[in-house]
């Protein structure tokens, strides 16, 4: 992870200003069921740049055509593509995935990721970005909802939520924009407060018309009172 400069206490209150709103606005939300760390890897890279039903629909046929992520590794690669088509991407995904697995077996020994528990956040963040097709999102995720390692994923809505409300210099980019929310939240609020700006960007701050008059934010969102000004 990049080193980010520290953001100042007015932006931190103002971040925790924002989980408190959401909270209230939309509860405690909860991951759906967890998964084992190298499923939630697969599911993860399965989940790129398509929506939630198809990264299900490809997880589920992949598990239920092998009986075991080896099996996944060893097979032939247009049979793992086959498998995985609803998500998109099968030619570039399938081969990713593979070859994870493959470097993971060479290297441990066994497809078990439970290890990084015992190693520190930045350890198991570098060990697990360094895979082909693992970014800074993916690897957080699977640290904070499957190993319990306190992880803030950025996916396309946090980054473009946490851009309008002004908690993140504009042209800041994704990768160190993780970093950065990080320093904003506390290690407990990073899987509600991803849970929860995921779902405000899904239903009101869409990426076109977002409907500022349904939001729960308007009175702390740097877009929303540049709009207000400038009627």
């Amino acid at each position: 992870m990049k080193t980010v400069p520290q953001p100042d206490k007015n932006l931190i209150k103002k971040a925790q200003t924002v989980y408190r709103l959401l909270v209230n606005f939309y509860g405690i939300p909860e991951w759906r069921q967890p998964l084992p760390a190298v499923d939630e890897l697969i599911s993860t890279i399965l989940s790129q740049n398509t929506n939630d039903v198809n990264r299900d629909v490809a997880f589920n046929r992949l598990k239920e055509r092998f009986p075991t992520w080896e099996a996944v590794r060893d097979a032939p690669q247009e049979e793992v593509q086959e498998a995985i088509r609803p998500a998109g991407l099968a030619n570039q995904k399938g081969p990713r995935m593979q070859a994870i697995l493959l470097q993971i077996s060479e290297e441990r020994g066994d497809l078990d990721l439970n290890f990084l528990k015992e190693e520190t956040r930045e350890d198991a963040h570098a060990w697990l970005s360094r895979f082909n097709g693992v970014g800074p999102k993916t690897a957080a995720i699977v640290l904070q909802f499957s190993l319990g390692i306190p992880a803030l994923p950025v996916d396309t809505h946090v980054y473009r939520v946490s851009g309008r409300l002004g908690l993140r210099p504009q042209k800041m980019s994704v990768e160190k924009a993780h970093t950065w929310l990080e320093q904003l939240f506390t290690p407990d609020q990073y899987g509600p407060g991803h849970l929860n700006i995921i779902r405000l960007g899904r239903e009101i701050c869409h990426a076109r018309k977002p409907e500022c008059e349904r939001c729960p934010l308007c009175t702390v969102c740097d877009y929303y009172q540049n709009l207000e000004q400038a009627d």
